[in-house]
């Protein structure tokens, strides 16, 4: 079978780039290749549905231009399909004096980014919005809100089928051949023919990238596991909305953080831990070969070096609960370890390079034959949209 566009991964990116091409240029044959037997399975399907505003993203950024532009696409979506959502704000609270001065770099850098409204609040203002919180200062971001991925996704999904795209379901890409203009993809169903492929694998993203390239791809996904524990039924009220902490500007990553869920309940996390399978939502799922190339990996080793001690703090929260109940206390002084009840967990795909950069912007690398999104961890969710239409456009280019 040949198409134009093979599509690899049926998570929210690779459906909302699926979708966007199709809107851009209808005569394109569009396939997507889900290697599961159901969309959205992984990131996606384990994603704490959070709408994010871009407050955290650099000016400029990959992150901040399509997270912008993302939510305002989300948004409609949302409208246009009847996908529950709400705009329920957030306040990010520093509890310590030390964190001020990054609170403030947060409020600005939210500020250039556009989001009108941001602004600092009040301990009494902190009270209004968030009741059991505590801290030293907070900004309250007014655009932030929340919804089911999984359904955002699906619609996507539903959407691209119904104007005449095609998804093959359990096809997982084994091996990508070069003959003459065409990509002759070897999956564990089939062989299909494309002239493009677009790589959206998440966790396999470079994988498959050096599936198609004839030189080595300079990064390696590191799986970071984050374990979230929910409040019980009788504890939901210390949350209103969502409640984040000042996030290290160093570490790619938000701290533990309180969220209500769209679909009920609170959770409260994550942690950020190293996963020793790239799909290893349990402590126990170990897989040797995947665990042994990212210990290879040159710029883990040095990530390693760099971060050990917030490493071991966050690896002693995974096995601790008394541990991770202190980390939430600091937000909400009355949480207690017996208000937690064992949540879900999520996997997050970060990008490594050789020199031990993990990879904080979104990256998207475009050879002859294919269109590789390399980086695309949160605020992807959000942006998807944007996204898919930036790829989009990268497509419909080489087809004009």
């Amino acid at each position: 079978m040949t198409f134009d566009i093979a599509i690899v991964g049926g998570g929210i990116v690779g459906l909302a780039t699926a979708l966007k091409i199709q809107q851009k240029s209808p005569k394109l044959k569009v396939v997507i290749l889900e290697k599961e037997a159901q969309l959205a399975k992984h990131q996606t399907g384990n994603n704490s549905g959070v709408i994010h505003s871009g407050l955290y993203y650099k000016p400029g950024s990959l992150k901040a231009t399509n997270c912008l532009q993302g939510y305002k696409e989300l948004v409609q979506f949302c409208e246009e399909e009847s996908i529950p959502f709400e705009l329920t704000g957030k306040v990010v609270v520093a509890t310590r004096e030390e964190q001020k001065p990054l609170l403030n770099n947060l409020l600005e850098r939210g500020l250039q980014n556009g989001l009108t409204g941001t602004r600092a609040i009040t301990l009494e203002e902190l009270k209004e919005y968030e009741p059991h919180c505590a801290g030293v200062a907070a900004i309250h971001v007014p655009q932030t809100g929340i919804v089911d991925y999984y359904e955002v996704a699906l619609a996507y999904g539903r959407k691209f089928i119904q104007h005449g795209g095609q998804i093959f379901y359990n096809h997982k890409v084994l091996k990508i051949n070069r003959n003459g203009n065409l990509n002759v993809i070897i999956t564990s169903d089939k062989v299909v023919e494309a002239k493009l492929v677009v790589n959206c694998a998440g966790l396999y993203s470079d994988k498959v990238a050096q599936m198609t390239s004839q030189k080595d791809v300079q990064v390696k996904i590191i799986p970071f596991r984050g374990e979230y524990y929910k409040l019980k039924k009788e504890k939901e009220y210390l949350v209103k909305n969502l409640i984040y902490p000042v996030p290290d500007p160093n570490f790619p990553f938000l701290g533990v953080h309180f969220t209500r869920m769209k679909k009920g309940g609170v959770e409260a996390g994550p942690n950020a831990v190293l996963a020793f399978k790239r799909e290893g939502y349990k402590k126990s799922q170990v897989d040797l070969g995947e665990l042994g190339e990212t210990l290879a990996w040159p710029g883990f080793q040095k990530v390693a070096a760099k971060y050990w001690q917030t490493g071991f703090g966050e690896l002693y929260r995974s096995f601790s609960k008394a541990a991770f109940t202190k980390a939430l206390q600091e937000l909400i002084p009355e949480i207690q370890q017996s208000d937690l009840e064992d949540g879900g967990a999520g996997v997050r795909a970060q990008a490594c390079d050789r020199t031990g950069g993990l990879l904080d912007d979104f990256a998207i690398e475009e050879t002859k034959t294919a269109i590789n999104v390399l980086n695309a961890p949160s605020p992807a969710a959000t942006s998807s949209l944007a996204i898919g239409g930036t790829i989009a456009d990268m497509v419909v280019s080489r087809f004009d």
